[in-house]
């Protein structure tokens, strides 16, 4: 008996151990590292998972707040702690997820060494397990030699000849849904509401279903479905400490979202065994699925296919998350800012009839839409389908300057830098209403202000 007690101590002795150096010592050692670069920030608090609880109470002053329809500044609703912190602390400071240090990087050479690095120095984030388990391990969290594989198979699947021609698979979907918004007028006598938010969230759920499964598309939308669900009960974990043994327990959560990552992956094996049997005789097809297939197959490389099935699903889980929820937001605030800016609406309008008549748009054809193309690049700086990006110091480096500590995360704060009037700098190069923007160089970045 007192053996087991002295065991039990011991290891209470470990824990405890290992506890004031990772929540206590640890932390403090590298604020205080950083603080000696001139790297300051809201600081570490123990009894509040570092800055989570700060964090947490911005969120919860701000919750059922709306935006106002004259005012595009959404980061005190997306991202509260960075409109309190940015001013006080400026564009690089140090805040705390728990006991895992975060460096913001907003200033945008730093942002540049970051994302523009392509030896593995700053790998994706991957810390959140339940995020993973929505995109999988594909091009979005792959890393490195891994990265350049996934990317030879899917980058044929994008290229923008295959892609031209399913625009009119999106033309088609796309008229099919405003064939019910005419029977909604028609019926309502000539006026009708019609919440679009859930509409685009529709029409991006049947292009991506039919442009990525072609003659599988009803499977797809099942897909959807279950991907959707897993979606919310993915983030609804965002703002929580993950601790890596408590993925493994049976909680309420981890049953449902591992029941509906088991059905998603299911019924994709499924989808890509028929694709398989049926290729002697109907090829692979030319969806994004089939054009993927026949990138990785073995005949065309001459050795083991570059991918294997679970990672198949994963980039066919990708497609679904990168291209539905930002596609429908993008359709949803650019039909905001068109309803807001009448003048907009009649230009954008004018050069679609210029450009295509009463014809359905070709590949070729958008191209020429310069306005429109300007304009969707301004909503997504307005309302950018991301507000962070992150990335992780994969070892002791320097960023800007900065020494940082291995294991450190950078969040890139997007909305925050959108808004930042020292970077978006259109204001200089274009007129006030973006009309002369065409007489400058075209090798700057040209954005469309909108007021």
């Amino acid at each position: 008996m007192d053996f087991v007690w002295a065991v039990v101590a011991a290891a209470a002795a470990v824990l405890a151990s290992w506890a004031l150096s990772a929540l206590v010592w640890r932390p403090r050692a590298i604020a205080r590292q950083l603080r000696a670069q001139g790297v300051g920030g809201p600081g570490y608090r123990f009894l509040q998972a570092g800055n989570l609880g700060e964090i947490k109470r911005l969120r919860a002053a701000i919750a059922g707040a709306a935006l106002d329809v004259g005012s595009h500044d959404l980061v005190p609703m997306v991202q509260p702690h960075m409109r309190k912190w940015i001013p006080l602390h400026g564009r690089t400071f140090l805040y705390w997820f728990g006991a895992r240090p975060t460096l913001c990087v907003a200033d945008v050479s730093m942002v540049s060494q970051v994302l523009l690095e392509r030896t593995g120095l700053y790998p994706k984030n991957t810390g959140n397990p339940h995020i993973a388990r929505l995109l999988g391990r594909g091009l979005v969290f792959a890393d490195g030699d891994e990265w350049k594989r996934h990317r030879k198979v899917v980058h044929p699947a994008f290229n923008m000849d295959k892609l031209k021609v399913m625009t009119a698979t999106m033309s088609d979907c796309a008229g099919s849904i405003m064939s019910e918004w005419k029977a909604k007028v028609g019926e309502g006598g000539g006026a009708a509401e019609i919440e679009l938010s859930g509409q685009f969230e529709e029409l991006t759920a049947d292009v991506i279903s039919h442009t990525a499964f072609g003659a599988s598309y009803r499977e797809g939308k099942r897909v959807f479905l279950a991907q959707r669900e897993l979606l919310f009960l993915a983030f609804s974990t965002v703002f929580n400490v993950q601790i890596r043994a408590f993925r493994y327990l049976p909680t309420q959560k981890n049953l449902k979202i591992w029941k509906l990552d088991k059905e998603v992956r299911g019924m994709l094996t499924n989808i890509i065994k028929s694709r398989l049997a049926d290729k002697g005789t109907m090829g692979y097809g030319n969806d994004l699925l089939g054009l993927m297939l026949e990138a990785c197959t073995p005949e065309e490389h001459g050795h083991e296919p570059l991918l294997s099935m679970d990672e198949i699903i994963d980039e066919c889980k990708t497609f679904f998350f990168a291209g539905h929820d930002t596609s429908s937001h993008m359709l949803s605030w650019t039909m905001l800012l068109l309803s807001t800016h009448p003048e907009w609406e009649q230009k954008l309008r004018e050069e679609v009839v210029r450009e295509c008549g009463n014809e359905v748009p070709t590949g070729d054809v958008l191209n020429k839409l310069k306005l429109v193309n300007m304009f969707l690049l301004e909503t997504l700086r307005l309302y950018s389908p991301l507000s962070t990006i992150q990335r992780k110091a994969g070892l002791d480096l320097e960023v800007g300057g900065i020494t940082v500590p291995k294991g450190t995360v950078l969040t890139i704060p997007i909305a925050s830098i959108h808004r930042d009037k020292e970077v978006v700098h259109w204001a200089e190069l274009c007129d006030d209403r973006g009309q002369d923007c065409d007489r400058h160089d075209s090798s700057e970045v040209l954005l469309l202000p909108i007021p």
